[in-house]
């Protein structure tokens, strides 16, 4: 049977089957300690009754939480107490580099005033024409179902800084999964910050994988990262560069610095691309 792990603990795996939808609790086969590999939530598997036969291939892999395979990846970025374009890039960049597409949501949004909440905005417009944004206060989450729709049969992890809105905005998805946590939690016998052990719950046809105590992500450095230029896609397959294969640093001709110099394209994000392409300021992975 072939079917995706759900969870682990104490060294039994949850696993889903793809077919029926019944999970079923399992052990991993003693050769994998030989390979030195072993499977994590999120893995895509082949099994029987009684133990995991087969890793299939990861398309990426998160250090923390420990997850494979995962689809989205939901930015929340809060605007009080102080938006941050830079932790904002930085985010942008390691998730891309694993082949996770990221999506943007703007919490808090009630938390400031309206003219502070329109120059944020105003910023964001820009990275609207490449990427997903939302945004959410107590009051709304902004089309919500089509934030729902978006996720539905994927597997998303949410990552922010500490109280930037996580739990909020994971409740305002479905009480379900706010229930789902406080269970395991409860059946692990420690508290919801302080376990490390990784879920995904399928709620409404959307797989949440989710690590309470962590707040942050990091990345593996896989042999099938993305080129750096792939990561920023207002930069990448330029064809009115005068060449193919423009980097946009120092060649002539090149359209990206004549959109960033008049104001067309971001000034920010084209100095962070450079930074991160000369390896001036590498991102923490």
């Amino acid at each position: 049977m072939q079917g995706k792990i759900i969870n682990l603990t104490g060294g039994l795996y949850t696993v889903i089957d793809d077919e029926s939808n019944i999970a079923c609790k399992v052990r991993a086969r003693g050769s994998f300690r030989h390979q030195n590999i072993s499977p994590i939530v999120g893995d895509n598997v082949l099994f029987d009754s009684e133990m995991i036969l087969k890793i299939i291939d990861r398309k990426n892999e998160f250090i923390r939480p420990k997850v494979a395979n995962i689809d989205y990846a939901i930015i929340i970025t809060p605007v009080y107490p102080k938006f941050s374009i830079d932790l904002l890039n930085n985010l942008l960049f390691v998730i891309e580099r694993e082949y996770v597409e990221p999506i943007i949501v703007v919490s808090k949004c009630d938390l400031v005033d309206e003219s502070e909440l329109n120059k944020i905005k105003e910023t964001l417009s820009y990275y609207e024409r490449y990427y997903k944004v939302f945004y959410s206060s107590k009051k709304e989450t902004e089309k919500l179902d089509v934030f729902k729709s978006i996720l539905k049969d994927k597997i998303s992890v949410f990552t922010g800084q500490t109280g930037a809105g996580k739990s909020f905005l994971l409740n305002r998805i479905s009480p379900e999964l706010k229930l789902a946590t406080q269970e395991i939690s409860k059946a692990l016998g420690r508290g919801k910050h302080t376990t490390r052990e990784v879920t995904i719950y399928n709620v409404d046809h959307m797989y949440i994988a989710d690590s309470p105590g962590f707040s942050s992500i990091d990345l593996t450095l896989s042999k099938k990262m993305r080129p750096i230029i792939d990561c920023f896609p207002e930069f990448k397959d330029r064809d009115d560069c005068k060449f193919n294969d423009c980097a946009h640093l120092a060649e002539p001709g090149c359209k990206v610095k004549e959109l960033v110099e008049s104001g067309k394209a971001s000034k920010e994000r084209y100095d962070f691309y450079v930074k991160v392409l000369t390896n001036k300021d590498k991102p923490k992975e």
